[in-house]
């Protein structure tokens, strides 16, 4: 079996979150630049298999794409175009940097530490592939 790779795009950083090889925990991996994420999934995909790509899916309150997917629709195709042998399947993402804050007030993270947005975007990666591997 492969890892799950789990990425919470933004316009300036990424958050990026990683299955075990069994496919049962979810782990945060890093924050990269949104610049450098191809680059940066192409050395990790030389180290470690992957088997999936999740990708989250921002939705309004009713549904609808919010704004944020015409930044992420550019990126699935070069993701696909990049990985063709890999398949790319899409994860609501509501709620996830509220869950990420408030996950960081649980585990008693400073303010000053809380203010980390990369920590952020990295906790929110982590939620979309644990709501994932619970949803299997």
């Amino acid at each position: 079996m492969g890892r799950i790779l789990a990425i919470d795009y933004g316009k300036v950083r990424t958050g990026i979150a990683v299955t075990d090889e069994l496919q049962i925990i979810a782990s945060g991996l890093t924050t990269v630049a949104t610049k450098e994420l191809v680059a940066f999934l192409k050395d990790y995909l030389e180290k470690e298999k992957v088997m999936l790509f999740l990708v989250g899916e921002p939705k309004q309150m009713d549904n609808t794409p919010s704004e944020s997917e015409a930044l992420i629709a550019p990126f699935l195709k070069q993701l696909s175009a990049v990985f063709p042998n890999i398949p790319i399947q899409r994860v609501d993402e509501r709620f996830t940097s509220k869950m990420a804050f408030q996950t960081m007030i649980d585990s008693g993270l400073k303010k000053q530490q809380r203010k980390n947005k990369a920590l952020v975007d990295e906790i929110s990666a982590t939620l979309i592939l644990q709501s994932y591997l619970y949803s299997k």
